[in-house]
């Protein structure tokens, strides 16, 4: 597996492709890794989640614990989390949703931007949970 810095072109990039983004937490509680699998959109080098409900384990795990791991396809890097406020930004919010509704049928809930760490940062490295 190979650890990247996502393309930031959101026409005709792979991760269109992909059904699935594995997102790995440090549990709040725990301080342990915790790893799902979840549906996602990507737009402007920026991936993006919905949680459907606010009481999701890894919503509130990226609350306490914005820094998280992603793997899209054989891509895997770190992000950073962050909530899309639909009364700040209505805009990314709406369109975030439509996105989802286009790609699975269903776009409601907390919408999560997880952005890439820059590949200049020599920080950018997997995060050692």
């Amino acid at each position: 597996m190979k650890t990247t810095k996502p393309n930031s072109s959101s026409k005709n990039n792979s991760f269109d492709r992909e059904q699935y983004l594995y997102l790995t937490t440090r549990g709040r509680k725990s301080g342990l890794p915790r790893e799902i699998e979840i549906w996602f959109t990507y737009r402007d080098g920026c991936f993006y989640l919905i949680a459907e409900y606010p009481t999701s384990n890894w919503l509130q795990n990226l609350q306490a614990y914005p820094d998280a791991q992603v793997r899209v396809g054989e891509d895997k890097f770190a992000a950073r989390a962050r909530m899309v406020s639909p009364a700040t930004e209505p805009e990314l919010h709406r369109a975030v949703a439509e996105l989802s509704r286009e790609k699975y049928g269903w776009g409601e809930g907390t919408v999560v931007e997880l952005e890439p760490a820059a590949a200049t940062n020599k920080n950018s490295r997997l995060l050692p949970f």
